[in-house]
Formats: structure tokens, C-alpha cells, sequence
């Protein structure tokens, strides 16, 4: 059997690493959540915040120390995300690899469905 079962949100490495930077720093037991909401050049962006809370009906991705935390409103935006960290030329950033956007706009912060 398999250890890692399919998850509706996934995190690359590179996520997982940075996630565990940002958390370490934080102190306590902080979460990143990651939510969708109404705005953005096209239509819906993403949000990212350090939390301490967690709600009931939150989906929590755990992978090798990084937890993070998508309410369920959020998750049908979200569901077959891959969650990436990049590093290059023109920044560092957290980007959505969502198969469910139709079309995003070119910072990668908001998108359409």
C-alpha cells in the first residue's frame, strides 16, 4: 500500500521546504492557509496567511513537518492543485498549478474558473 494517499491539494518540494521556513520562524504550532476569494484582475485570487486556529471542516495537508489549511469553500477553487514554490529571475513566490482556472493573469495571483 501506498504511504502517501491521494490528496485533493498537493505541495511540491519546493513548498514544503519554504512552508517549513516560514513556519519555523513563526514560533507556536502556525499553519499556512491558503484560501480563494472574490477579486484579482481575473475574477478570484489566492491568499496566503500564518494561522494558529484550524476549523472543523478544514482540509489539512500535512508532508514532512509543512501543514497546511484549505476551508472547504476555498477547496472546490482548489481541488487538483499542486501548491509550488518558485525561485527565479523574477522573484520568489508561492504559484497554483489549478487545473480548474481557465484563465489566470500573469503574476499568477488571480485567476479564472
Amino acid at each position: 500500500m501506498s504511504e502517501t494517499l491521494s490528496q485533493p491539494v498537493t505541495l511540491s518540494n519546493s513548498a514544503v521546504k519554504r512552508i517549513n521556513a516560514i513556519l519555523a520562524k513563526s514560533g507556536g504550532e502556525p499553519s499556512l492557509r491558503i484560501s480563494v476569494e472574490g477579486g484579482g484582475c481575473s475574477g478570484f485570487s489566492y491568499k496566503y496567511d500564518l494561522t494558529e486556529g484550524r476549523e472543523a471542516d478544514d482540509l489539512v495537508i500535512e508532508r514532512d513537518g509543512a501543514r497546511v489549511l484549505v476551508d472547504p469553500v476555498s477547496l472546490v477553487y482548489l481541488e487538483g492543485s499542486v501548491v509550488d514554490f518558485v525561485d527565479d529571475l523574477m522573484g520568489q513566490s508561492f504559484q497554483i498549478r489549478n487545473p480548474n482556472a481557465v484563465a489566470s493573469c500573469g503574476c499568477g495571483t488571480s485567476f479564472t474558473v
